[in-house]
């Protein structure tokens, strides 16, 4: 939970706002579904699961996201082979930097 509120303050400095926390993939799946969200920061591990179906469900509906990951990073599904990652430990630079990569697939 302190790891989101530290994200969501970096997201407000770079002028974005949060639509809200996701922490499993079923919430997940429903949550791509909904849209009304520009961009996704999906942690590898959501409670245990891998995040990859909801990684799907975001692409196949046209939204952009990047991994979020809290140690080394296995290999992501050939699908999802150049998202844009984002390791710990989580820095306002690193943040920035990572939104900077995704940005041209917001306009």
């Amino acid at each position: 939970m302190l790891i989101a509120l530290l994200l969501e303050d970096f997201l407000e400095e770079l002028g974005f706002a949060s639509a809200g926390t996701i922490d499993n993939v079923a919430d997940g799946l429903a949550r791509s579904l909904e849209g009304g969200f520009d961009l996704a920061i999906l942690d590898v591990d959501l409670r245990g699961e891998p995040c990859w179906p909801v990684a799907d469900a975001l692409a196949d509906n046209g939204i952009p996201f990047l991994i979020a990951s809290g140690g080394s990073l296995a290999p992501p599904p050939g699908r999802h082979a150049s998202v844009v990652t984002l390791a710990k430990p989580y820095t306002f630079d690193a943040v920035r930097e990572a939104f900077d990569r995704i940005r041209p697939s917001l306009s």
